[in-house]
């Protein structure tokens, strides 16, 4: 099987965790960083052994070698520009999500990506996240008869809730209900969704940044399933990343519940007060010799993708609707009304727009 060369555009949490799984993987031949803060650039590169670091991203377009790039940068208004550069240069292009700040940014991505022929997918790796897939597995084989209703209850903490909701206006719909909005939709293909209501609570971030502490989601599917979907980023801190996520699938002949709020592993030591929860991120963290955690799993596939010229299995048109269904969700907050799919494309949400800077 041959080998490819790898760019990596940010090599933060998520870029770093994507630059680590490339450089162990033998499908890399050559792997290229770029990143602003040249400390962790340094760091990066000594880490992976890289070819080339630069500091400026467009350097890795003038690499022609460069066959597939991850877009891991922040703030999330880098992600059209970055993605609609590399597609247009004719890369592959994984890009973290959102997969952009407007709906027409998105169609135009999702366009170019077809025209040119590219392989583009966007990062939700909770699809390669076992539990996840078990879902999927147990509603298409039909193990639970006829979908009924499913709920997602995803929590975080305030630190990192605080540090993403800080550096770009973007609500917990978006940012993190995503996920499980992308997921639910997956699991109930070819059922489309057609309305949607949401609600917020404006309690502890708000006088900080304006944020929502958390978002609930209910979305009306074509054949009458209904989907609940709660995202909040204020939970106090247990660990610097922790993330619960509990998951509910009813069906008409069973019923599926599966517990993935990291409580599995836990650590107490001597000067530290209560519990800590070392293996508890979404993504997940390295343990050693391996990864406990979907997203270097998810990084891999799309390695593989590249290589085996297949479809990647986050479909930039399945992005799109988990897109347009959170845009419903934050019109649907400020209207205080539900909101009928498919959304005309003039229906962006003022909160879609980005109001802070790196």
């Amino acid at each position: 099987m041959r080998s490819i060369e790898v760019g990596i555009v940010g090599t933060g949490w998520c870029g770093g965790i994507r630059a680590e799984a490339c450089a162990r993987n033998p499908l890399v031949a050559r792997l290229h960083l770029a990143e602003i803060r040249e400390d962790r650039l340094r760091e990066m590169a000594a880490k992976t052994g890289a070819a080339t670091a630069t500091t400026e991203w467009r350097d890795l377009l003038a690499v022609d070698a460069i066959e597939a790039v991850y877009i891991c940068a922040t703030p999330e208004q880098t992600h059209h520009p970055m993605a609609k550069a590399f597609l247009e240069s004719g890369r592959h292009v994984f890009l973290e999500k959102p997969l952009a700040l407007t709906l027409e940014e998105a169609d135009e991505l999702v366009a170019l990506a077809r025209r040119q022929g590219v392989k583009f997918t966007i990062g939700y790796s909770q699809r390669f996240n076992p539990k996840y897939a078990y879902v999927k597995k147990s509603l298409a084989d039909g193990t639970l008869g006829e979908p009924v209703s499913a709920l997602v209850s995803r929590h975080i903490t305030r630190g990192l809730g605080n540090k993403i909701s800080s550096r770009v206006k973007l609500s917990p719909a978006a940012m993190e209900a995503t996920h499980d909005i992308d997921f639910l939709l997956w699991c109930l293909e070819p059922a489309k969704p057609v309305k949607v209501y949401a609600q917020e609570v404006k309690r502890v971030m708000a006088p900080q940044n304006g944020a929502a502490d958390c978002n609930w989601i209910m979305v009306t599917m074509d054949n009458g399933v209904v989907v609940t979907i709660g995202a909040g980023w204020i939970l106090p801190p247990g660990h610097p990343n922790f993330s619960s996520t509990w998951i509910e699938i009813v069906g008409s002949e069973g019923a599926l519940m599966i517990d993935d709020t990291h409580r599995d592993v836990s650590l107490t030591r001597m000067g530290q007060q209560g519990a800590v929860f070392p293996m508890s991120s979404m993504p997940g963290e390295p343990v050693g010799h391996v990864f406990a955690g979907p997203m270097a799993t998810e990084t891999v596939h799309f390695l593989e993708d590249v290589v085996r010229d297949r479809e990647p299995l986050v479909t930039p048109e399945q992005a799109l609707l988990a897109m347009e269904v959170y845009t419903a969700a934050d019109l649907s907050i400020e209207r205080g009304e539900p909101v009928l799919l498919p959304l005309p494309r003039q229906a962006n949400a003022p909160r879609l727009v980005a109001g802070a800077t790196r």
